[in-house]
């Protein structure tokens, strides 16, 4: 049975909702303790967990995508329609948005709270208050590492959600690949690849944070569309239609 758009958005606005309230949570709430801080492992293990968590809570309602990349490397997989792409991004988005807010309104409860970065993503010298690339890194690198990162997570996602793969465990590789390309590319850029997850903290942020947004846009979306060709191209199985064969006849002869 098909399930309308309207409900696989709402999915699609609250899977993207845990996915920045926990990942972007996990940083904000929990590095900030010199003994007893999750560090990088710890907010690489959150991004993991919420998207494993989340493929398993509607997967089945909406494919569970939390992702404008995702959803654009699908559509150029061939797996998901184009039509559907522009309301999947509009639910991704707000609830980046959404979930951005409601950390801003628990982080400031804390005696002399400043915004800083909020863990928004950013490429160049890192700067005071966490803006910019944690390492420092450049722009080139930054957009190189989004593109390739992303391009990898997509591959994963696209083959542990093919109809040759084993069955119920796609979750589980999604999460994981989330969790590792998390622990390669936090020290880069604060890891973005999800527009959505990048959109809601430099909103908050403000400043340097959304002027450099456009990069976590631009990088993600290539390396998913890249990935999707790719793969659909590629790796992909396309099998050959049977081939119809013609009733057999009988000429009445003359």
């Amino acid at each position: 049975m098909e399930i309308a758009l309207s409900r696989r958005c709402i999915a699609e606005f609250f899977g993207t909702f845990w996915l920045v309230f926990g990942g972007c949570g996990a940083a904000i709430l929990a590095c900030g303790f010199p003994a007893f801080g999750i560090g990088f492992v710890g907010v690489a293990l959150a991004f993991g967990l919420t998207v494993l968590t989340m493929a398993y809570a509607i997967g089945h309602i909406s494919g569970c995508h939390l992702n404008p990349a995702v959803t654009l490397g699908l559509v150029a997989g061939k797996r998901f329609p184009a039509k559907e792409l522009l309301p999947y991004w509009i639910s991704q988005v707000i609830g980046g948005i959404a979930a951005a807010g409601v950390l801003y309104v628990i982080a400031s409860g804390k005696t002399d709270y400043a915004v800083g970065g909020f863990a928004s993503n950013g490429y160049g010298p890192a700067m005071p208050g966490g803006f910019g690339s944690p390492g420092g890194y450049s722009l080139i690198a930054c957009l190189v590492a989004e593109v390739v990162l992303t391009f990898f997570f997509l591959v994963v996602i696209l083959g542990a959600t093919d109809q040759r793969a084993a069955k119920g465990f796609a979750p589980l590789a999604i999460g994981l690949c989330l969790t590792l390309i998390h622990l390669i590319g936090i020290p880069v850029t604060n890891l973005s690849v999800n527009p959505a997850r990048s959109t809601g903290p430099a909103i908050v942020a403000g400043g340097l944070a959304l002027q450099q947004l456009w990069l976590f846009w631009v990088a993600p979306l290539v390396g998913a569309a890249i990935a999707g060709i790719f793969y659909n191209a590629v790796l992909a199985e396309h099998e050959v239609p049977p081939v119809t064969e013609e009733p057999v006849t009988y000429a009445a002869s003359a």
